[in-house]
């Protein structure tokens, strides 16, 4: 890891200045952010490293559709915003004039929206972020792994409907939104099954599975059976396998839609019982209220598979790009 020095006040970050493999990242000293009216300066405590994260490090998405608008957007040639993050934890440093959400020294957890740069040691965002008070229960780097994998769950497992005793079946169950989807579809009633590869079985030992298929070995779709809910954050999943396994009026959420599951999907709700649905989430300050209030119930918990220093941001790149971890990967931007 590089370090560049900068006039002023000045902080430590994770930058990448090429689209590349996770060698590309450096930790340097950049400009500090400056405190601005409506705005909060944050110290971040944590961040999570996330698949997007990854993908938009390296450019390679597995959903092609929006390569276009996207590459126009971040930087054509080079990215535009050089650091990467979009959930975090931390605390308010200051304030500035007209916030009235937040006061100095509050410890909060959220994202930073399309702005990224949680993966430095501090950032600007106006209280109009999705940001909330942390669950006072966990710490920091806990935190961190909560909003990307816990919004987008409990977005999607809205969704689908679930009532007490559906049978869900979470194909990707062992990824940040999956590893959340498992749980709060369990605290909504419903028998779980999951479909992973075998190395992140114990993973789930406490949730009480009905089954874990190991996709390495085996496909759900050859076990005889059928389920109320079928959860798919598996972008290059078949989807004739995941639609084959679902029972009468059953319901099919799909979290990484392709244009041709989105023209499928719309197909087999005009001509079938079943229905399948995409919808991005929107990512809610209720949502992350709602998750701290689960999370300080205990209800459900938080899976960090280890916690890493700035310096080895390339390293939680490739373990998360890799699918080699057990829960979450966090940067301990400041100690805890």
């Amino acid at each position: 890891m590089a370090w560049v020095a900068v006039q002023g006040a000045a902080m430590k970050a994770i930058i990448y200045k090429k689209y590349g493999p996770p060698d590309v990242l450096h930790v340097v000293e950049v400009t500090k952010p400056a405190q601005k009216d409506g705005a909060l300066l944050i110290k971040v405590r944590a961040a999570e490293v996330t698949k997007a994260d990854c993908e938009m490090r390296s450019f390679d998405f597995p959903v092609k559709w929006f390569w276009l608008p996207l590459r126009l957007a971040i930087g054509i040639t080079a990215p535009r915003r050089k650091v990467l993050g979009s959930y975090f934890a931390g605390t308010v440093e200051e304030i500035g004039g007209g916030v009235t959400k937040f006061k100095s020294g509050d410890a909060i957890y959220g994202a930073t929206g399309i702005g990224f740069g949680a993966h430095g040691e501090y950032i600007r965002l106006s209280e109009k972020n999705t940001l909330a008070i942390k669950p006072d229960n966990i710490g920091f780097e806990a935190a961190a792994a909560v909003p990307m994998g816990g919004m987008n769950a409990l977005h999607f497992m809205r969704l689908a409907k679930i009532k007490p005793g559906d049978k869900v079946l979470v194909n990707g169950a062992g990824g940040s939104i999956g590893i959340f989807a498992v749980q709060i579809a369990k605290d909504m009633g419903a028998e779980i099954s999951v479909v992973d590869s075998g190395h992140k079985r114990d993973m789930f030992a406490d949730v009480g599975l009905v089954r874990f298929f190991d996709y390495t070995k085996e496909k759900f779709a050859e076990s005889g059976q059928h389920y109320d809910v079928v959860f798919d954050m598996v972008a290059s999943s078949s989807y004739a396998d995941c639609i084959k396994v679902l029972a009468p009026n059953g319901r099919y959420i799909t979290g990484n839609p392709r244009i041709a599951r989105m023209i499928r999907c719309a197909i087999t709700n005009r001509f079938s019982d079943r229905s399948a649905t995409f919808a991005f989430a929107k990512e809610t300050v209720k949502e992350l209220e709602e998750l701290r209030s689960l999370i300080e119930a205990n209800r459900i918990q938080v899976v960090v598979d280890r916690a890493l220093p700035m310096e080895e941001a390339a390293l939680a790149h490739d373990l998360v790009e890799t699918e080699q971890r057990l829960g979450a990967i966090v940067l301990a931007i400041a100690n805890e």
